[in-house]
């Protein structure tokens, strides 16, 4: 059987979305790796274990499982400190391969952490790499506004590298591939633009009173924020166009409430981190702790609730790679608003299927969002539109492609890889093979299937601060 070596290190695909560490990567690591298995094409997603108490196996779905790797302590560990433990990861990985008899085709790996173990893989094996960088530290600096989250030379000269020995590297939006070829010097024949995907069973369109009575809310509109609490997603511009349109008289969206969603949240808020608390106080010196409310992270399949139920989804980003949560809200019936930065400017055709603003102007943010709260006839337009648009970016269609890139590499077979018994097959689909959707139901993404590495809630979400009605 064809069985391909997933490396997402730093984060496991499993984990409950919105944390520091968790976001689109692991949706598009869980999603794609899920698509392949269902294609009768094995797929292993090795990631680094931070707690010695789950299992070191997890089934991922059809023929798809996640394999804990130990490399340093089980524990959460930053980002910028996993670089020392990638030899020990490495030879955990080859270690479960050598013991299990497991023999791969091709290594793809995402961020530049798991590039580094994957050029260690692709020379034992002699077998292809396929990467994603998902973000360049590199952009990341020219974004950010805080020297402390500048990202690290070592950082800088690894993802040079990767560009460098990796077979094809995927670029989510021409932007990236344009900013990989000037900044990283990458070839460009080497990078392949490949946007990524939505569950479109789970994303879809629900009435907005039953989406708000679902989720407790009261019949106060209110735009939406959704992703990772980090200073590079420009929380705090988008804190700023509410406090603008507060000031505003009563009848022009002066009640409009913010929902933010993402972050760990703490009854003791010195124990958040340095952003969520931040943002915190930014909300008490403007007075819109009646306005805005945080949420914390939410499972995936309660996401169709917030989009369904918001005005707008907002995403005023200093750097966005592509912009997942875009689609999620746009395949949910929802308008979005964003920076006209990075791959936002691709994922949304601006003025058609969302509006495009100039990235840390609150001012203008406030007027767009405005525009698309106070009209009716432009709010109809974009959302008829963005429907129309979100069906080619599906999970299977982008599967398909990611597949077409695996076929177009080289065989690989050399000495250093560990024979599997009969011949290689090539990338090509068995004829009784068909891309096919997640299961019916919708709910498939939901971790609540892999409770055993991460505890899941029943309870319906609660607010920390909800606005309501006055």
């Amino acid at each position: 059987m064809k069985r391909i070596a997933v490396l997402s290190v730093h984060s496991c695909p499993l984990a409950a979305l919105g944390g520091k560490e968790t976001g689109g990567m692991n949706v598009y690591v869980r999603e794609l790796s899920r698509q392949m298995g269902r294609l009768g094409i094995g797929v292993d997603v090795f990631t680094r274990s931070q707690n010695p108490h789950i299992s070191p196996i997890v089934p991922l779905g059809q023929d798809a499982r996640v394999i804990h790797i130990k490399a340093g302590p089980e524990e959460p560990v930053a980002k910028h400190r996993l670089l020392q433990y990638m030899p020990e990861f490495t030879s955990g990985v080859v270690r479960f391969a050598s013991e299990s008899g497991a023999a791969y085709d091709l290594v793809h790996s995402h961020y530049w952490l798991s590039g580094w173990v994957g050029g260690r893989l692709k020379k034992l094996w002699s077998v292809p790499l396929i990467h994603m960088f998902h973000t360049l530290g590199v952009l990341k600096n020219t974004a950010g506004e805080d020297s402390k989250e500048i990202e690290p030379s070592k950082r800088l000269r690894v993802e040079r590298e990767i560009g460098e020995y990796a077979d094809c590297i995927v670029a989510p939006s021409p932007w990236e591939k344009k900013q990989m070829v000037l900044l990283n010097g990458t070839p460009p024949a080497r990078v392949k633009v490949i946007p990524c995907g939505v569950d479109l069973n789970l994303f879809r369109p629900i009435p907005s009173s039953r989406a708000m009575k679902f989720l407790g809310l009261t019949r106060r509109n209110f735009i939406l924020f959704v992703g990772r609490i980090d200073a590079i997603k420009g929380i705090d511009v988008l804190i700023r166009a509410v406090h603008r349109l507060s000031c505003r008289p009563e009848g022009e969206k002066g009640e409009l409430g913010l929902i933010i969603v993402g972050g760990d949240l703490d009854v003791d808020s010195r124990r958040e981190s340095k952003e969520m608390q931040r943002l915190r106080m930014l909300v008490q010196d403007l007075k819109l702790q009646d306005r805005v409310a945080f949420w914390g992270s939410q499972r995936q399949d309660l996401l169709p609730y917030f989009y369904s139920a918001a005005q707008a989804l907002v995403l005023p980003s200093r750097y966005e790679s592509f912009g997942m949560v875009a689609l999620e809200a746009m395949a949910c019936g929802t308008p979005v608003i964003a920076s006209r930065v990075g791959g936002l400017k691709y994922t949304i055709k601006a003025g058609r299927t969302g509006l495009l603003v100039p990235e840390g102007n609150s001012a203008l943010l406030a007027e767009g969002i405005c525009r698309v709260v106070e009209r009716p006839g432009v709010r109809k337009k974009l959302v008829q539109a963005a429907l129309a648009e979100v069906r080619q970016f599906s999970w299977p269609e982008i599967a398909r492609k990611v597949l077409s890139v695996y076929r177009s590499l080289p065989a690989g077979f050399g000495e250093g890889k560990a024979k599997t018994s009969g011949k290689r097959e090539g990338w090509a689909l068995e004829e009784n093979q068909a891309f096919k959707s997640s299961p019916s139901g919708g709910f498939s993404s939901s971790p609540r299937e892999f409770s055993c590495c991460w505890p899941i809630s029943d309870s319906r979400p609660s607010p920390k601060g909800a606005p309501q009605n006055s």
